[in-house]
């Protein structure tokens, strides 16, 4: 079949289009886990006109997901990085219910830098959320971690001029591009004793190789640690492939936005439409 997205009916849930799909088969299996967050003509509403039930990878991605936000083995380590905390506002408020430790990296630490008061030079910041970034740093108290030492550079390039420095002002000119060895080996300390981990999002502009010792140091701990280990999110499995170490974690999920809105506490209406889904 073509791709269903070409369909007007399909992101509207149209319920037409789910009869036509319906009529096609006696049951339904839904594997798709990254397209189970979107309420769809064939995600959601073909559920509704035939016995609907999940697919191996479906029922994976739940049983690993599930366990993490509902009775993870402890301490439960959540990872999260990547550019934008606004993202992942409603991850946060909801895993620092759930999680021992958060560690954070990526772009999103800047806006959190600056919220403590920090200048933080030409870094990628998001203004509209400094106050919540604040009330977050507040709630979170010791269980929200954030780097100790970053990479600095002096343009958005994979050759710039770039130096390693403790955590403090950084120079007007300057951006942080990735973390640094010593936040690393802080991190790597949690995440070795961890009894479940959840990573989503990288720790730097890991595309150049200059800035990708961050991203590449935590994903050498979560293969080495002993736990029950959960990677989600585009570029955090790509980071991990690029390492060569994704054999050496528990499970790798399909699905960034699905993944990310089941670690928030949301239903997926992709899974909740399906019979099976307990």
């Amino acid at each position: 079949m073509e791709n269903t997205r070409f369909h007007s009916g399909e992101t509207k849930n149209n319920p037409e289009m789910a009869k036509q799909l319906a009529a096609l088969a006696d049951i339904y299996v839904n594997d798709a886990f990254g397209s189970a967050h979107r309420a769809h003509a064939s995600t959601e509403g073909v559920a509704h006109f035939l016995p609907a039930v999940a697919g191996f990878l479906m029922e994976k991605e739940i049983h690993y997901l599930g366990l993490a936000i509902s009775n993870p083995k402890r301490p439960f380590v959540a990872i999260l990085g990547g550019a934008k905390i606004s993202d992942k506002i409603g991850v946060i408020q909801n895993l620092l219910k759930i999680a021992d430790q958060i560690l954070i990296g990526g772009g999103m630490a800047n806006t959190f830098f600056k919220a403590q008061g920090y200048p933080i030079g030409d870094s990628l910041v998001e203004e509209d959320v400094l106050e919540t970034a604040m009330n977050l740093l507040k709630y979170g108290n010791s269980r929200l971690r954030l780097p100790v030492d970053v990479v600095i550079a002096d343009r958005f390039d994979a050759s710039a001029l770039h130096k390693k420095i403790s955590m403090g002002p950084i120079p007007d000119g300057w951006r942080i591009l990735d973390i640094g060895q010593e936040t690393v080996a802080a991190y790597r300390k949690v995440i070795l004793n961890a009894g479940t981990i959840v990573w989503n999002g990288p720790m730097g502009v890991f595309e150049f190789p200059t800035f990708a010792e961050g991203t590449y140091g935590i994903a050498l701990a979560v293969a080495e640690s002993d736990a029950t280990s959960i990677v989600g999110g585009g570029d955090s499995v790509a980071a991990l492939k690029q390492s060569g170490l994704s054999e050496r974690v528990t499970h790798i999920s399909t699905g960034g936005g699905a993944s990310l809105e089941m670690l928030e506490g949301l239903p997926l209406p992709g899974v909740v439409a399906l019979q099976d889904k307990e």
